[in-house]
């Protein structure tokens, strides 16, 4: 007799970054974040529509799946704001009385509302319901960092704002287990730090940490100091205390308080539209090089602890690529493994993981040099056909190409200038586009990177986009000794490719530096020579890689820039009917969905009324 097939769904809902995962006898199929769903960014909702997404890949019903898990045990959570109350109480009352009604209908009763949720979605009954398991915030981190990765053995660092009490986790894997060594509580937490600073530059907590670590090469870490003098209280082996006096995350909706602005003598940064000043990119500087400091010195204390030559990472603070690739360099592992959906929405399918490995105790299969998220392309994909039915319905212009024409064609419009979007089968499962739902142009273009940000994305105009290349020219281009398929390690370009910056360039400050020619790669460099690098080869995404090779032999460059397909505010698209929306709403020149391009020019033409502009996102 055939052995049953074993389907596990893991979800991670209620805080950010809601996602479901579908593994079948440990293998992942399918995986996606709800904000793709309900274009709302960070969606915090249940996951109701990956999930369904993640059924219908796998072609199954919810009443043939063996386990549903929730990535965290809410009653524990719930502990750990009930005892933070009660040990500022009364400050933060009104907070606390805020989120109770929330806790006390939805979050108390986990079970029965999870149950509730899918029987919305699912035509099935109540005892058709799968077993309901919950792992702990920072399990799931671990084990979706370690059980993908293709070591039998590794050390696991998982640092975020803060799970049920974890805010830093240190675990030890082997084969097909995990086991917990030693973690930093809330409410000393390095998430929550980079979060406040975040708060206090004008930028959005838990969506915006990627635009601090942006800025910082603008400034200075000239408060670095006054951070580790009065904020925290480092030791040598990475762990540390925060000095609660100047923030108020413990007992406000707010990051930090009045002390924190006196130390840094201005206010709090009101809004992004706020001009940013060269103190601001300084604090930037600052705080980055802190949070770096932190991280390599975790990793060493990781290395001399266990012994393992290998190291994985998750959580929020493992998708800061800058600190990741300063301690590739600080800390001797041989190699380092990070998983590409490190938020929250990872924390799905390490839940699942979790459940196939520890609780049912399968045996685990490594591939060396191979690991097992597929590249990470785990959502949908939409045929020719489906693409040709939706721009069917907006009378939208098109070709259709054999894969060698399309390939040649979009080449050589790249080497003109051209911006392209570009929608190729399953979407990215993780916050970067990593070839299938991406806009591209010319690395080499001096333009390039104002015409993308402020024309194509409408952002600020100091953020970095990133070099998608082929991995067998990667030692020609970058100072990196190993593969980053998934957008996790920044690193510096090689000196033959550097421009001599001019002596009367060396005292300009802020953002003028934009306008100061560095490499041979403006686009994609930012101002202190380094790029946060995606390296592509035929096994993971074999188009793409085959677009960079036609694109070398127009151009002599094997190298695109990729920069994920959405703009300002809103999530990466999913279909090709969103990418067609964003792409009438921008000023993108072409867009290549499958083998079908669409030139902006002949939509514009056959739509003089421009009727496209009324076209609005979806609900």
């Amino acid at each position: 007799m055939a052995k049953k097939d074993v389907y596990i769904l893991g979800i991670s809902a209620f805080y950010h970054d809601s996602a479901a995962a579908l593994i079948k006898n440990g293998l992942v199929l399918a995986a996606a974040e709800e904000e793709r769903f309900s274009r709302k960014k960070h969606d915090d909702k249940f996951p109701g529509a990956a999930v369904l997404y993640c059924l219908n890949e796998a072609n199954i019903t919810l009443d043939q799946v063996d386990f549903i898990v929730f990535y965290e045990k809410p009653l524990l959570r719930f502990e750990r704001i009930l005892e933070t109350f009660l040990a500022y109480a009364p400050v933060g009352i009104k907070p606390f009385l805020s989120v109770m009604p929330v806790w006390l209908k939805y979050k108390l009763h986990i079970k029965k509302t999870l149950t509730q949720e899918f029987l919305n979605i699912c035509p099935i009954s109540v005892n058709q319901m799968p077993k309901i398991l919950y792992t702990e915030h920072h399990q799931s981190h671990a084990a979706s960092a370690f059980f993908p990765s293709p070591f039998q053995n590794a050390a696991i660092l998982c640092i975020d704002g803060v799970g049920e009490w974890a805010s830093t986790s240190a675990w030890k894997g082997e084969n097909n287990s995990i086991s917990p060594l030693w973690e930093i509580n809330f409410p000393h937490s390095l998430g929550l730090l980079y979060s406040s600073f975040t708060y206090y530059l004008g930028f959005k907590v838990n969506s915006a940490e990627y635009k601090v670590m942006g800025l910082a090469p603008y400034g200075k870490p000239k408060y670095k100091d006054l951070i580790l003098n009065n904020l925290v209280d480092l030791k040598k082996d990475g762990t540390f205390r925060l000095n609660m006096k100047y923030f108020s995350y413990t007992t406000d909706f707010k990051m930090v308080n009045e002390d924190f602005c006196n130390l840094f003598g201005m206010p709090i940064r009101r809004s992004e539209e706020e001009k940013l000043s060269q103190t601001h990119m300084d604090i930037a500087s600052s705080i980055q090089t802190v949070c770096e400091e932190i991280v390599i010195r975790l990793a060493t204390t990781m290395y001399e602890e266990t012994g393992c030559p290998y190291l994985c990472m998750a959580g929020g603070v493992a998708l800061n690529c800058v600190a990741n690739g300063k301690m590739l360099k600080a800390v001797p592992f041989k190699d380092v493994w990070i998983q590409p959906a490190s938020s929250d929405a990872g924390g799905a399918l390490g839940a699942a993981l979790v459940v196939w490995y520890q609780y049912l105790n399968n045996e685990r299969s490594v591939f060396e040099s191979k690991d097992s998220m597929q590249g990470a392309y785990l959502g949908p994909s939409y045929s020719n056909q489906e693409t040709k039915d939706m721009l069917q319905k907006y009378s939208a212009v098109y070709q259709e190409f054999t894969e060698e024409d399309l390939l040649i064609e979009v080449a050589n419009k790249i080497n003109e200038g051209k911006v392209i979007g570009w929608v190729q089968g399953r979407m990215e499962f993780g916050p970067r586009a990593l070839g299938n739902r991406s806009i591209i142009g010319d690395p080499r273009n001096e333009k390039m990177q104002t015409i993308m940000n402020m024309k194509i994305k409408f952002r600020e105009s100091f953020r970095p986009f990133a070099p998608a290349m082929k991995e067998d020219k990667l030692d020609q281009y970058f100072e990196l000794d190993r593969a980053s398929p998934y957008m996790l390690f920044v690193a510096p370009i090689k000196g033959k490719h550097r421009v001599e910056e001019r002596k009367e360039n060396t005292d300009i400050l802020g953002f003028e530096k934009l306008k100061v020619k560095r490499s041979t790669l403006p686009a994609v460099i930012h101002i202190d020579y380094s790029a946060r690098i995606q390296t592509v080869t035929p096994q993971t995404n074999n188009k793409f890689y085959k677009l960079l090779s036609v694109f070398e032999e127009v151009s002599g460059c094997p190298i695109v820039i990729n920069t994920s397909f959405n703009i300002r505010g809103e999530p990466i698209v999913c279909t090709p009917e969103e990418a067609y929306v964003c792409f009438m709403r921008s000023d993108m020149d072409y867009l290549v969905l499958g083998n079908l391009i669409l030139d902006k020019k002949k939509q514009l033409e056959w739509r003089e009324d421009s009727s496209w502009k009324n076209i609005t996102k979806r609900d």
